[in-house]
């Protein structure tokens, strides 16, 4: 039994939401919807990197709470709510090297009525666990 609201959901809409956005700028790319889950990947390039040439840890973040963003938009119904996010945490467990791939995954510990909790982890290409991160989106109402 799939989360999302809709029958009909589509990433590849996501690619028009994300030009010219921080999305794309660092390049991450949404690659699989599952029934209860969203991935992206992420290059680690010279957008991604801190000064010793290995993923920055705010770069992680911001795919965590891509991920967790646009799960949470796909949950709702977008007619009548939008979700923003009110606080993200993460643990950086491991380097990614400048010329990998990272691949984040985004779970819902919660879905409720007015908040949502999303568990993320990215990993390199050989599941390597690199970060780990816990989103909360507030869900409020279109006035």
């Amino acid at each position: 039994m799939s989360i999302w609201f809709s029958d009909n959901v589509d990433i590849e809409t996501s690619k028009i939401a994300n030009k010219n956005t921080i999305v794309s700028c660092l390049g991450i790319e949404f690659i699989e919807l599952g029934n209860d889950f969203l991935k992206a990947k992420m290059p680690v390039n010279e957008n991604t990197v801190q000064p010793f040439r290995v993923l920055h840890g705010g770069a992680s973040v911001v795919l965590a709470e891509t991920l967790g963003s646009f799960a949470s938009f796909l949950v709702i119904d977008s007619t009548k709510y939008f979700s923003v996010g009110q606080s993200i945490n993460a643990n950086h467990i491991k380097s990614a090297k400048e010329g990998e791939w990272v691949i984040g995954k985004a779970t819902p510990i919660h879905l409720g009525k007015s908040s949502h909790v999303w568990h993320i982890e990215i990993r390199n290409q050989i599941e390597e666990l690199i970060c780990v991160s816990r989103l909360t989106m507030a869900v409020l109402p279109i006035k």
